[in-house]
């Protein structure tokens, strides 16, 4: 299906690694030329290469989006080669912590990271697309919003202040011709992910046969009714519908890509 991106220039944030790549590399399949940003130089210039080997329109921008000038320029950069059409802010902070070890830093620096560096972007690209006529906003939550995480509860009461702000964004975009939406992806298995469990495996005793590890880790960690861990490329399929034409009467949603996980079951 022609998702109808060709020509279009796209900043995701956070895309050096995990989720934020594999939307970076699919958008840049289907003809956006897209912005990576991070913070490691290095980590940047893989993805690049990585979509210009497959024919992808690339650059890369760096910068702290959790400090307000580094946020401006990020944004300013972006859009140096052209305005921003769409957005995708995929850059957040994830930490374990339960109720009574998360400490007030750990909250300031949850919310700082995962909405504030999400609304700063907002407030530095949203009016170019209103002016145009056209924009898409996409905002990367998690599972907690529905089922509150007990284990990462800063992240999971952050991610769940950024899908609210997100609807009411779409609130205010009304008529203008810019969405604005939130995906919730389940337990993803990106190589950090992936590595996490593995570890976790070996100290306990367990083996390094990974088909075994993603059953076990499904079972306890993330029950859902399909029964294994999501992909990266599962979120971009789901981020790049809703950024297309196609995805025109979408706005102010929630997409749970996530297995179907039991919003009563936490880990």
């Amino acid at each position: 299906m022609d998702l109808e991106l060709e020509g279009r220039r796209a900043l995701v944030t956070g895309s050096t690694h995990g989720i934020g790549a594999a939307i970076a590399r699919r958008l840049a399949s289907e003809g956006c030329s897209v912005v990576v940003h991070g913070r490691d130089e290095e980590a940047a210039r893989d993805v690049l290469g990585t979509i210009r080997a497959a024919g992808g329109t690339a650059t890369a921008v760096l910068g702290d989006l959790t400090d307000p000038e580094q946020a401006r320029r990020v944004c300013a950069d972006a859009a140096q080669e052209g305005p921003v059409d769409i957005l995708v802010a995929n850059a957040g902070p994830f930490v374990e912590h339960t109720f009574f070890e998360a400490t007030d830093e750990d909250w300031a620096a949850a919310f700082t990271g995962n909405v504030l560096s999400a609304v700063r972007c907002v407030r530095h690209l949203a009016p170019s697309m209103r002016d145009r006529g056209w924009g898409r906003i996409v905002t990367i939550s998690t599972r907690g919003v529905g089922a509150p995480l007990t284990n990462m509860v800063e992240y999971s009461a952050a991610k769940a202040a950024l899908a609210n702000a997100t609807g009411a964004l779409a609130q205010e975009l009304a008529g203008s011709g810019v969405t604005a939406n939130t995906v919730s992806p389940g337990v993803i298995l990106t190589p950090g992910m992936r590595q996490m469990f593995l570890d976790r495996s070996l100290r306990s005793g367990g083996g390094s046969d990974w088909d075994e590890i993603e059953s076990s880790v499904t079972a306890e960690y993330a029950p859902n009714p399909v029964g294994r861990l999501g992909r990266p490329e599962e979120i971009a399929d789901a981020v790049a519908y809703l950024v297309s034409p196609r995805a025109a009467y979408v706005t102010g949603a929630t997409l749970r890509v996530d297995g179907g996980v039991d919003g009563t079951l936490n880990p």
